[in-house]
């Protein structure tokens, strides 16, 4: 039943509460696409079909006593394989954890699960989602639906991949220096990543562990809409995040349909000075029109970084490794020794450990005054303008390597950039805890999707979305995912 591979979550809830599709029609369409496609992108590593259609048919009994129903109720969606859903292996692509079955699923997958929606499976991801491509020992790579032989993206890469892979309708991932808005850009979808604190992370044995870099939940989805609706099951506080924000002020979807008049928009072509491939900014540029005819003013800007972008790239990954090497010191404790897996391991993930453990609790504390050093910055630009537009990442295409340990490129346009995460313009906005998505822009040449990141002033998701609904609204992508299903018709 592929014509239901591509239809909105928001169209396939309606359907589902009007009794013209069963969930247990919509999860074994899912399932047996799943099957027959999956082979091809590996998006999912873990598929629980079993529970997925007992949760199926429970969903469908609930339909027909005619009670309300949650807003997710009967979709079917991926999580990705880093957060915890109760009873399904959570490998976290590590064989450290191969075969680990979590008891408690984490607050993303709850709030989901208490929506309506049903997890068919686990989405791929790079061992602890220590980088910006999704390939890994125990299950390689996961390749973009738009070139088989082009990596997805990172971290939440499987996730990007089953939603443009028309697999499931929309899936959960997070990030923490892009790890939504780069696969969401490389696999021509939708990702929105919220102020940090509106979508609450309960983390144990240390509340306060997810601060650097900052670490955030939400959609992958391939329209505004379908994205807002998962977003706002995401969000809201929770009293054991220490870091959790109130209700939001203002429904995202009542953003989706507000035109962009009057609109300030900065639009900076490198973020301060990345290197971009032409391919990339030509689409970028082009797609600007879309918000110019939906009302908004659009000025080029010069972003001033306080810093070389390389400074933030290696800020960032000292964080990361140290957090890493809290990590490891935490399983170690609990009687987990995950070093002992060492000979299947990254080697990119073991040379971040090697870094993380040589900073001293000063050298770490100190790393924040770059950060505020960042904040002030971008402060400068958001007192002028509603909005800071710019490309997701400096390149369309990262193939995928022979052996398991794809990364991305050394040089850009002439630049050196660090493979793992230097090629990406979206850690800046981890840094200070900005909103940011990224929308599909349009396609290279070679048929490639780009991404268009928009970003804001903290609390300001709103601006965000009216954009990503208003560049949807001009420039419809649809089309791209029909091409990719014809083209799949044809290779059989």
């Amino acid at each position: 039943m592929d014509e239901l591979a591509y239809q909105p979550a928001t169209r396939l809830a309606g359907l589902i509460r009007r009794r013209e599709l069963s969930p247990v029609e919509l999860v074994t369409a899912c399932l047996d696409r799943i099957e027959r496609r999956n082979p091809t992108v590996n998006a999912f590593v873990t598929v629980c079909a079993e529970e997925a259609l007992d949760a199926a048919r429970r969903a469908e009994r609930e339909v027909l006593t005619g009670a309300p129903l949650p807003p997710l109720h009967g979709l079917p969606i991926g999580v990705k394989d880093l957060d915890p859903v109760a009873g399904i292996r959570t490998t976290q692509a590590s064989y450290a954890f191969e075969n680990e079955v979590p008891k408690a699923s984490g607050v993303s997958a709850e709030r989901l699960l208490r929506a309506g929606a049903i997890v068919v499976g686990k989405t791929n991801t790079p061992e602890f989602g220590h980088k910006a491509i999704t390939d890994n020992f125990l299950f390689g790579p996961t390749s973009t639906p738009f070139d088989l032989t082009a990596n997805a993206g990172g971290s939440s890469g499987g996730s990007a991949a089953a939603v443009a892979e028309g697999l499931v309708p929309f899936a959960q991932g997070s990030d923490a220096g892009g790890s939504l808005r780069v696969p969401g850009s490389l696999c021509g979808v939708f990702a929105l990543m919220g102020t940090f604190g509106r979508v609450p992370t309960v983390v144990r044995p240390n509340a306060f562990g997810l601060l650097n870099p900052m670490v955030c939940y939400g959609p992958l989805a391939r329209t505004v809409a379908d994205g807002v609706l998962m977003f706002e099951v995401l969000a809201g506080p929770h009293a054991r995040d220490p870091y959790s924000l109130p209700e939001a002020p203002e429904r995202l979807t009542d953003a989706l349909r507000r035109p962009l008049t009057g609109m300030r928009v900065a639009y900076s072509p490198d973020l301060g000075g990345f290197p971009v491939e032409p391919d990339v900014a030509a689409v970028v540029r082009e797609s600007l029109g879309a918000l110019i005819d939906d009302g908004a003013e659009v000025v080029e800007v010069d972003v001033k970084l306080p810093r070389p972008h390389q400074e933030f790239t290696a800020l960032w990954r000292r964080l990361q490794a140290v957090r890493q090497v809290e990590f490891i010191t935490r399983m170690r404790r609990a009687g987990v020794d995950v070093l002992a897996h060492r000979e299947r391991m990254a080697p990119t993930y073991l040379e971040l450990l090697e870094m993380g453990a040589r900073p001293s609790a000063v050298d770490y504390r100190l790393e924040d005054v770059l950060r505020t050093e960042l904040l002030d910055s971008l402060e400068d630009v958001f007192d002028e303008y509603d909005l800071i537009v710019s490309p997701v990442t400096s390149v369309a295409r990262i193939a995928n390597g022979p052996d398991r340990t794809t990364v991305g490129p050394s040089e850009v346009a002439g630049q050196r950039v660090n493979p793992l995460v230097g090629w990406c313009l979206t850690g800046l906005y981890n840094f200070i805890g900005s909103p940011a998505a990224t929308v599909p822009a349009g396609y290279t040449p070679a048929g490639l999707p780009v991404g268009l990141q928009v970003a804001a002033r903290r609390f300001d998701e709103p601006q965000v979305v009216a954009a990503c609904a208003a560049m949807e609204r001009r420039r419809p992508w649809q089309e791209g995912y029909q091409r990719l299903e014809l083209r799949r018709e044809r290779e059989g």
